[in-house]
């Protein structure tokens, strides 16, 4: 059988800036708007001879007969889109980002693979929203060809791509469309809106195509969880890019043991590692992580691993501005891999030393001292924090022994600490927040803490045996009765033992105090549980 073909091809890559803040503030009505959008931007794809060969979500991947065409389609694209967003709503506008390549791809059938492919990508996570970044490969075929010109970006480090990356903005000459030469078009009504709009855009380009490289100017950044008070990185799986798939634990090992060092350093608030690790292998945006997991900074990177030799590619990219703060390249031999990391850590903390200067001095972490509200049983938990600062199961350890001790109302900040740590993960850290707020009383913030819980591990026979407790001691019997029914199948499913989530268990999981027994057992009576 044939592999796969190789040919030059021009590769558009499209998506939809802040689409997921979009989607989770009006999830139909943006979905409508995005394929309102597209019912008129589909057909100038044909219109220049492309074709669409992959799709997701809000993200299209092109291929171009010539790198013309494709220029061509982009600036008619965003000129179309400034008049259609000009009658729209401010927090309802989809401003889309462009990114252009001219380079060598593998064809299989329909799709198109390789490093082509995967540098108009990272172009268009470059674009300021609302404009078209290109290749210098672009740059150096149309110019000459087309009505626009180009602002030079300098040399980018992009992601899984081993050289820098030559890139330009693109903006419109003069008041119309690239492919537009003739006068006589101009005169319709309609092409001159558009022409209007294509204007302000390429004032627009030129203003973001000046400042974005300089940082004053600022993307919308909306992070689904509040900034730390301190600085915040996430650290991204590195990429294994040797030719040997056994050496992605390599990778990984690498990664770990940044989050690690990073960790170690007092006033930098670091995303715990199974958080960060739900995105390996995921094609993800930079800003979409931050905005995801909350935090200011990202670092990514890769490592490829040649018989002794080693060598890291990392950068570290502000998410409120996409600026990067620094990409660099390290290389040495396996047995200076702990040099290397250290150089990398290193380097993070030179660019963040003013923000962390300033966390120290300011006595952040002086606020964070662990609670002493506790007995000596919490010692080893509490000296395991401050040696861990950024270490959930430290927080979470501390916590439980709180609670058992009968002082729920100290272990539920920590329980937040460990779940703002891991926040990809908060499904793990709900049984123990909701035995906390059971012991204070709330018995429907323990429900709500549960439900949401069960509904992302619906087999966790730990989190359906306290929740049916809770439903039973809010009376609600219909609730407590299912929960019940619930706790029992899956106890059968994973074949565990009938009396192991008994009444006469619960003194064996830790509890201390009778009146934090008696409560459960209570609730569990009342829910139909008998010994």
């Amino acid at each position: 059988m044939p592999g796969p073909d190789r040919r030059l091809a021009a590769i558009v890559a499209i998506d939809v800036a802040g689409y997921s803040r979009l989607m989770g503030e009006d999830e139909e009505g943006t979905l409508a708007r995005l394929k309102s959008h597209r019912a008129v931007t589909d057909p100038i794809v044909t219109k220049h001879g492309g074709r669409i060969v992959g799709e997701a979500g809000d993200g299209l991947l092109l291929e171009f007969p010539s790198v013309v065409e494709a220029v061509s389609f982009a600036v008619e694209v965003q000129s179309v889109m400034a008049d259609r967003n000009a009658v729209i709503r401010d927090d309802n506008k989809m401003l889309y980002r462009i990114g252009i390549n001219l380079g060598d791809v593998l064809v299989d059938g329909d799709n198109i693979f390789g490093d082509g492919v995967n540098i108009a990508a990272r172009l268009e996570a470059l674009a300021v929203p609302g404009s078209i970044c290109v290749a210098g490969t672009v740059r150096d075929n149309v110019h000459a060809k087309l009505d626009v010109n180009f602002t030079d970006l300098g040399k980018q480090q992009v992601k899984n791509i081993a050289e820098p990356v030559q890139v330009y903005g693109l903006q419109i000459k003069s008041n119309r469309p690239a492919e537009m030469t003739s006068t006589a078009k101009a005169k319709s009504p309609l092409i001159r809106k558009t022409l209007a709009a294509a204007f302000v855009l390429a004032v627009i380009g030129i203003i973001g195509g000046i400042f974005v490289w300089q940082k004053p100017w600022q993307p919308k950044f909306t992070p689904a969880l509040a900034l730390p008070d301190r600085p915040s990185i996430a650290v991204l799986p590195f990429s294994n890019m040797s030719d040997d798939s056994n050496q992605e634990y390599f990778a990984d090992g690498m990664t770990e043991d940044l989050i690690t060092d990073l960790s170690k350093i007092p006033g930098l608030f670091v995303i715990a590692r199974n958080s960060v690790f739900t995105y390996k292998g995921k094609p993800v945006k930079v800003q979409q992580v931050a905005e995801e997991l909350g935090v200011r900074y990202v670092l990514e990177g890769s490592v490829r691993r040649v018989g002794e030799q080693v060598r890291i590619n990392a950068q570290l990219i502000d998410a409120t501005t996409g600026h990067h703060l620094w990409a660099d390249r390290y290389d040495g031999s396996l047995a200076d891999v702990f040099l290397l990391q250290d150089q990398v850590t290193a380097k993070i903390v030179e660019e963040l030393s003013s923000e962390l200067g300033h966390a120290l001095s300011s006595g952040v972490a002086a606020k964070r001292k662990v609670p002493q509200q506790a007995a000596t049983a919490t010692s080893d938990a509490g000296k395991a924090i401050t040696m861990e600062s950024n270490e959930p199961g430290g927080y979470l350890k501390l916590a439980g022994q709180l609670t058992f001790l009968g002082e729920p109302a100290a272990a539920v900040p920590l329980i937040q600490r460990a779940m703002r740590l891991d926040p990809k993960n908060v499904e793990r850290y709900a049984f123990a927040l909701a035995l906390a707020q059971l012991g204070m009383g709330q018995l429907q913030a323990a429900v709500e803490t549960l439900a949401r819980a069960v509904e992302k591990d619906p087999k966790n026979v730990h989190l359906w045996f306290l929740i049916t407790a809770t439903y039973g001691l809010l009376g609600d019997q219909t609730p407590a009765n299912a929960a019940l029914k619930q706790l029992k199948s899956i106890k059968t499913e994973l074949g565990i033992p009938e009396n192991f989530f008994s009444i006469r268990q619960l003194s064996e999981w830790g509890l201390r105090r009778p009146e934090d027994i008696d409560r459960l057992a209570r609730g569990l009576k009342a829910a139909g549980l008998t010994e």
